[in-house]
């Protein structure tokens, strides 16, 4: 009966250790997950992983283009409603732009984590025309690099 017992014991341990070291193995396979960007309008909230990050690394130049063009999550947005912006601290710490329909249309780096900025600003393409649709594309930059792109589609509110 002794024998029996210690077998059973025996089991029991073999097996937690064999799910603690299948746990471990799965979070060890487990990509670190890139930072998030949200933006706010009113009372909705939208937030998004990166269309394009690579752990910080720099995004290769080739790569820019197709990034900036990926299609983001959709907001509805009054041109009367202040957008509100934050970023992960780290994307902060590096310093991001915003780009309108994949063109910049700051000339320095923000790094803060929360902006807030008019609508309004967002409908008017390059010729000053009205528009109804805006791709907004949040990139992160430290220096001359582009380390990370999240991509949000605002859609004007009738």
């Amino acid at each position: 009966m002794t024998v029996a017992f210690l077998t059973r014991k025996h089991r029991r341990a073999t097996a937690a250790l064999g799910a603690v070291s299948a746990g471990l193995l799965v979070l060890s396979a487990c990509d670190k997950p890139s930072p998030v960007a949200t933006v706010t309008v009113g009372s909705t909230s939208v937030n998004s992983e990166a269309a394009c990050y690579d752990d910080g690394k720099a995004l290769p130049e080739k790569k820019l283009s197709e990034c900036l063009n990926k299609p983001g999550k959709s907001v509805s947005v009054d041109p009367t409603d202040r957008v509100r912006f934050g970023v992960d601290p780290e994307v902060a710490e590096n310093g991001w732009t915003i780009f309108l329909n994949g063109q910049n249309v700051e000339p320095e780096p923000f790094t803060k984590t929360y902006r807030s900025i008019q609508a309004s600003a967002f409908f008017s393409n390059q010729t000053g025309e009205p528009s109804d649709r805006t791709k907004v594309t949040i990139v992160e930059n430290s220096g001359k690099k582009v380390t990370g792109i999240w991509s949000f589609e605002f859609k004007k509110k009738s």
